[in-house]
């Protein structure tokens, strides 16, 4: 039982936790310290200076250039932080926070999966590395290889046995088991809940959903929210979690404006149905309920209006959707010119030229971006900008990589299904529907379709109907057609 994974491990007892603490002079590890305190209290030039006065004392320390990197990362220089993170590995080829950074890197860029060997290579070379270990197990975790995630989880619980993640980690694994009761008292030893660490926080109220204490998520994922205001998904499970909790009005009035725009998921869009049809609002109802039912659009939705946006993005997106598309090309070009180092501001470059239909000009800026972070939303625009090129091959190839580095994201597993069913490839398309099931997408009916389609086309009739009816569970019975 994973409440026992600190007693069943087999390592050797006698390492110690290593924390991945500089080494260095004394004047040195002091400022890097308080140049760490720094950052986290969000005070980046004063850790820019401290840093710099470490950089006179010990320019070739590679402890001084994992902290550069985390800082510019930090103050929105992601290429910049890459190029430092890059010179801390010249310096220290077997520096575990050095290659530590760099697992984290690549595992932002290029998935979960690709990550692992740079996680492997911190450990070989600091086997007793702490934060390694977390992040190891973690990533494990994410690619759905549970087993090995335990064994991870059982190292880090040898080496540092009061580390409050290794009951956070034991938790997750309890959660995806079943077993939420389990979870809840390992979340609680992890003490994480209290301090307000996201993960942790989303990971409680979750385990609230699945034990029927709507309103106790509700207000969890209510103050996650607005932490995360950003954070979709968390705003997401906030409407399911209101509407499990009978708040339909607050649905509405929280989520109506979110679910009215073009980049909205079926799934909010299907939850604010269910709210309006519950208040007796089929007129309001209806059509909500049809969008959500309808194939996704090949297109992503890019440069959407938003509220809460800062001013020159905003600008940019509202000349973008008035159709002024030179002014809206100028402003992202002036964006670049003020943050060239900038990832997120590549990103939106390159969905401005890619909003005036140039393709090829916007795979550029995106794979500038992608060289820090590419998560699903920035491939979902590529694949589409490559097929615009007609560049079919480097599409499936991407989406193909995407979902090896991720293999839990449903939206990825299905959009994958659909380009395999397009070519007749209909076993492999049902197998990744299933796993896209698994992982809780069997709320999305046009995904339950291509389902129903694919065990057609397999010759399982049963199956196809067992599908088309889920699919057609789904759909209140007060919009139904009589």
């Amino acid at each position: 039982m994973l409440a026992c994974a600190v007693l069943l491990t087999g390592c050797d007892s006698d390492r110690s936790a290593s924390n991945g603490a500089p080494s260095g002079g004394a004047e040195f590890v002091r400022l890097l310290g308080e140049a760490d305190s720094a950052m986290a209290a969000g005070a980046l030039p004063q850790a820019g200076q401290l840093l710099d006065r470490a950089l006179a004392l010990e320019p070739d320390n590679p402890d001084l250039w994992v902290a550069i990197a985390r800082l510019r990362f930090r103050g929105g220089e992601h290429l910049t932080a890459l190029e430092a993170a890059d010179r801390a590995l010249e310096l220290g080829p077997d520096h575990a926070p050095a290659l530590l950074m760099r697992a984290l890197m690549v595992r932002d860029a290029h998935g979960f999966a690709d990550a692992l060997p740079w996680f492997e290579a911190a450990l070989a070379a600091d086997d007793s590395y702490v934060d390694a270990w977390a992040e190891y197990a973690a990533t494990l975790g994410d690619l759905g290889r549970n087993r090995e995630m335990l064994a991870a989880v059982r190292e880090l619980a040898e080496i540092a046995p009061d580390e409050p993640r290794v009951f956070y980690l034991q938790a997750v694994l309890a959660q995806r088991g079943g077993k939420p009761v389990l979870a809840r008292s390992l979340l609680e030893r992890s003490g994480m809940v209290g301090r307000g660490v996201p993960a942790a926080v989303l990971l409680d109220a979750l385990i609230s959903l699945d034990q029927g204490n709507h309103a106790s998520a509700a207000a969890q994922l209510e103050a996650l929210a607005a932490r995360q205001p950003a954070n979709r998904r968390v705003r997401a499970l906030l409407a399911r979690a209101l509407l499990l909790d009978g708040r339909e009005a607050e649905v509405i009035t929280r989520f109506g404006a979110e679910a009215a725009e073009a980049e909205a998921s079926p799934y909010l869009v299907m939850l604010v149905a269910r709210a309006h049809e519950r208040l007796g609002d089929r007129a309001s109802a209806a059509p909500l309920l049809a969008r959500a039912y309808a194939t996704p659009a090949a297109a992503p939705v890019v440069l959407a209006a938003r509220a809460g946006l800062p001013q020159p993005t905003a600008d940019l997106r509202r000349s973008a959707l008035a159709g002024n598309a030179a002014q809206a090309r100028s402003t992202a070009q002036g964006l670049r010119a003020r943050f060239p180092s900038s990832a997120d501001i590549a990103q939106l470059a390159g969905d401005t030229v890619l909003a005036s239909g140039d393709a090829r000009g916007a795979l550029e800026s995106y794979a500038l971006a992608a060289r820090v972070r590419r998560p699903w939303p920035l491939t979902r625009k590529a694949l589409f900008a490559y097929r615009r090129a007609g560049d079919a091959m480097a599409a499936d190839t991407l989406l193909a990589r995407h979902v090896a580095g991720e293999p839990d994201n449903p939206a990825a597993l299905v959009m994958l299904a659909q380009s395999l069913g397009a070519r007749g490839e209909w076993e492999r398309a049902a197998l990744l529907l299933d796993h896209a099931i698994k992982l809780g997408a069997g709320h999305d009916p046009a995904m339950l379709a291509l389902r129903a389609k694919a065990a057609r086309e397999l010759g399982q009739t049963e199956a196809a109907a067992r599908f088309a009816a889920l699919r057609a569970d789904l759909r209140p019975s007060a919009l139904q057609s009589r």
